[in-house]
């Protein structure tokens, strides 16, 4: 018996993401997983914020449906901490919605803003739920390179991009899978761009507490002249205190804007579990909050993210370049691009896919190709894989120390 579904998801193979998952869980002996992107315990978020999303439950009535919009406690928050951080002033009644996650705001977002046949413009390498959600909203992706190993952009190819039909472009920053936090003169010239052609802008910006000292610092384009308008920003207590089964995310922007997704999400979720959000009011030692609590009282643990994350790439980076890989330069996040090309034999045709499944066969290392994040593979660079290292310096030295077995006598030019 035949049947057809919608032609946009059930032509989606089953992701790298999920082969690598699975054969390093099935791995006899083990694999050291540098894949999967969260982060282990010593970077997991304050233990208050645990504690007072435990206590919310307990009380009566305290876990059902509370507002679509959010609690009017993590509202207030989320305005708050954009004004202090972004220096963003947001009104909490009309320009700030809560989300089941970051995800599920970018799929609102799509679904809310996009009319069938117009435009978006993506920047690639991508996060992977980007162009098939906007394919499901009926929107034509127009996709732009960031251009390795400095991830630089092509302000020809970017301003090829848009066309009369334009209606949104999506700015991930700090970036992910590369590390990439858009510098000013970038996000200039997109300011420049986007108000040209009359064009709205959607700002993942999950990773924006994950920035390193000394580099690049986070400057939202929503903060650039004549932007704030036309801009929704989306912000995760996923990423933010490294609690990524919370799915707790929000957005931020112009009140038609924010109305508009608010409609989409009141039909995809409508709502967020509230003891994830606050405790619910006048119950004594509930009334210490979760997320909210965390984003107006925990800012010394995402404000510290940045230098400890700093910390763990330096430790990977040094030892990967020992063993031949090149790696690739970064501003923010927790994700390392590396160029395995260095350890190939000369002639070799092996890609990024088939090296991460020789490397957790082989040496119980499992990270992921970097075509992952490439709508067309075609266009993906063949040699360049992503390291996750929000992870203890144990599992980081463990990974390393078995790359260097498996890889050291090609490292040494030995046999």
């Amino acid at each position: 018996m035949s049947r057809r579904f919608n032609d946009v998801f059930s032509g989606q193979k089953t992701t790298v993401f999920e082969t690598m998952s699975i054969m390093a869980a099935e791995r006899p002996g083990g694999c050291c997983n540098l894949g999967q992107g969260f982060p282990d315990n010593e970077l997991e978020g304050p233990e208050g914020m645990k504690q007072a999303a435990t206590a919310a439950m307990l009380p009566p009535n305290s876990n059902q449906y509370p507002p679509m919009m959010g609690l009017p406690e993590l509202r207030q928050a989320v305005a708050a901490h954009s004004g202090r951080h972004a220096g963003l002033p947001v009104d909490w009644q009309r320009e700030t919605l809560v989300t089941v996650g970051a995800t599920e705001a970018l799929a609102a977002a799509f679904l809310a803003l996009l009319n069938a046949g117009d435009e978006v413009i993506f920047f690639e390498p991508l996060y992977d739920s980007y162009v098939p959600m906007a394919r499901r909203a009926g929107a034509v992706p127009r996709i732009v390179q960031l251009h390795p190993p400095s991830w630089s952009i092509d302000a020809a190819e970017l301003e090829a991009a848009f066309s009369p039909r334009t209606r949104l472009l999506v700015l991930n920053t700090p970036h992910n899978p590369t590390g990439k936090v858009f510098n000013q003169q970038e996000l200039e010239l997109l300011a420049a761009l986007c108000q040209h052609h009359d064009c709205l802008c959607l700002l993942d910006e999950v990773y924006e507490h994950l920035v390193f000292p000394g580099g690049a610092p986070h400057v939202s384009l929503r903060s650039l002249p004549g932007m704030a308008d036309r801009c929704l920003r989306i912000g995760s207590a996923g990423k933010t205190f490294s609690f990524t089964a919370w799915k707790v995310g929000w957005l931020t922007g112009p009140a038609d804007m924010v109305a508009a997704v608010a409609k989409a999400h009141q039909f995809i979720t409508f709502t967020v579990p509230s003891a994830m959000q606050v405790s619910q009011p006048g119950r004594g030692a509930c009334q210490q909050r979760a997320v909210a609590h965390g984003l107006e009282h925990e800012q010394s643990f995402y404000s510290g993210l940045g230098p400890l994350l700093q910390r763990k790439r330096q430790l990977l980076a040094g030892q990967l370049q020992q063993l031949g890989f090149s790696v690739l330069p970064a501003d923010g996040t927790y994700f390392l691009v590396a160029d395995f090309g260095g350890l190939l034999p000369a002639g070799s045709t092996e890609d990024d896919v088939a090296f991460c499944q020789r490397l957790v066969r082989d040496a119980g290392v499992a990270l992921i190709p970097a075509s992952a994040f490439y709508a067309d593979k075609a266009t993906a660079p063949r040699t360049l894989v992503r390291f996750v290292f929000c992870k203890t310096d144990e599992k980081l030295q463990a990974a390393v120390d078995a790359l260097r077995s498996y890889l050291r006598p090609a490292a040494d030019g030995t046999d």
